[in-house]
């Protein structure tokens, strides 16, 4: 059967509209994983935070402190992760388990930045005890190496409210898992919060069952 997971990021910027949007996924036995940036988190982000794993949700960990880095001679800029030796990755998923513990939390999932981690980093993380990687492409099973392949789902640009569900429904078709991110600036652009939970009643009415990347647990390839 497939799995639901919906995750919400960007929460140290703005925590405003999360609690409404978490109520009515508790409304439909949706459990949130949320993804936390522990170098800049406010005390009461940490707080609520607290208070949702209390209900049932989970926690993984978002980076260290989502510092951009330049691409050398290309235009832009990676993801904290995306190109990290091994050596310079681990220094970093330190640094970040500090920074969680101070908060009094802990987690065995991580989320790289913008859904990127070099290879250096999924070492890094095996290293250092992380069962789970979800990136862009799949979610990972670091001790077996095993990973399930299913893009993450959100929103890249304006006017994509219908292809969410659309996407959804591909998911579900092939099979699964169904993994939609909400952004914290999601949530205050009008019509795409109705649009995550219209695209969630859509796959629990097709029999999807909800999960979180804590209980998920990838199929051997």
């Amino acid at each position: 059967m497939p799995e639901l997971i919906v995750s919400l990021s960007g929460l140290s910027d703005d925590l405003r509209r999360a609690p409404e949007f978490a109520a009515a996924l508790d409304e439909r036995g949706v459990a949130l994983t949320h993804l936390l940036r522990p170098a800049a988190a406010p005390a009461e982000l940490v707080d609520w935070i607290r208070e949702r794993l209390g209900r049932g949700d989970a926690m993984a960990l978002h980076g260290y402190d989502h510092a951009l880095r330049p691409r050398g001679n290309a235009r832009g800029r990676r993801g904290e992760f995306a190109h990290l030796p091994r050596h310079e990755a681990g220094l970093r998923l330190t640094a970040a388990r500090r920074a969680l513990t101070a908060l009094g939390l802990r987690t065995d999932v991580f989320v790289p930045p913008r859904w990127v981690a070099s290879d250096g980093t999924v070492a890094a993380l095996a290293e250092q005890g992380y069962r789970i990687l979800a990136d862009d492409s799949g979610i990972h099973a670091l001790p077996s190496g095993s990973v399930e392949a299913a893009r993450v789902l959100g929103f890249r640009s304006a006017g994509e409210h219908w292809l969410l569900a659309a996407e959804v429904a591909w998911t579900i078709r092939r099979g699964g898992p169904v993994r939609i991110n909400v952004r914290a600036k999601d949530l205050r652009r009008p019509g795409r919060a109705e649009a995550v939970l219209a695209a969630v009643d859509t796959a629990l009415a097709q029999g999807v069952v909800p999960t979180t990347y804590r209980r998920h647990v990838p199929r051997a390839a």
